[in-house]
């Protein structure tokens, strides 16, 4: 689950970077929307993943 959610982190940051220097203008706020919702998995991952390994 840890990998699908690095390979969703770094989906995100490149349609964050598109969207957020104007190269697709169009999806600006949906790539926002995507960055900020795979953080927030990627981080929650993290702790889960830590939490189970203890």
């Amino acid at each position: 689950m840890l990998n699908y959610t690095v390979i969703f982190l770094v989906v995100a940051l490149i349609a964050g970077l598109f969207g957020f220097t104007g190269i697709a203008a169009g999806a600006v706020e949906i790539a926002k929307i995507l960055f900020f919702v795979f953080i927030v998995l990627f981080v929650a991952s993290l702790i889960f993943g830590l939490m189970h390994r203890r």
